[in-house]
């Protein structure tokens, strides 16, 4: 990575029971504390993350939502979202606490099987934004799976 490497930046946000924003998964390329209550994780190019959202005010919860975002590189296409700049390729998005927690409970069933949830294939990670958007069961994210991407990502397949 060079100094001229574009970083996607990602800001945390911590305010009880008003806002949160927090990473579940992803590995950083640096850190800037803004203050403390707020923070800048910097991902390089390529790098994959999963970023929640909640708000929330005395009568509940107002946002619930979990984006599965790749970093990206000059020149590729992008979509916003908010809290990242300048945005990423949207792997998965998912608002609304159920469908939040289903997508929480796969990365932590994946996580148990070894695998780090930034591995994983892009394609599996649509694959489950598209079966819990339809209200469908997505399907486990196997090592024989991932060992094929693997394989593809090193250009051996």
């Amino acid at each position: 990575m060079t100094e001229t490497t574009p970083l996607t930046t990602v800001e945390l946000v911590f305010y009880r029971d008003r806002i949160e924003r927090w990473l579940r998964f992803g590995r950083d390329a640096g850190e800037r504390i803004l203050d403390r209550r707020r923070r800048l994780i910097l991902f390089a190019p390529g790098t994959v993350f999963g970023f929640v959202r909640w708000e929330g005010n005395e009568h509940g919860t107002l946002l619930s939502r979990i984006d599965i975002v790749r970093a990206c590189n000059t020149g590729e296409p992008i979509s916003t979202v908010p809290g990242v700049t300048p945005g990423g390729d949207i792997l998965l998005r998912l608002s609304g606490w159920p469908r939040v927690k289903r997508v929480l409970d796969l990365i932590t069933a994946i996580e148990q099987s070894g695998i780090e949830p930034a591995n994983v294939a892009p394609e599996y990670w649509r694959h489950v934004h598209n079966r819990i958007a339809g209200g469908q069961q997505p399907r486990l994210y196997r090592a024989d799976q991932h060992n094929a991407w693997l394989r593809r990502a090193r250009g051996e397949a």
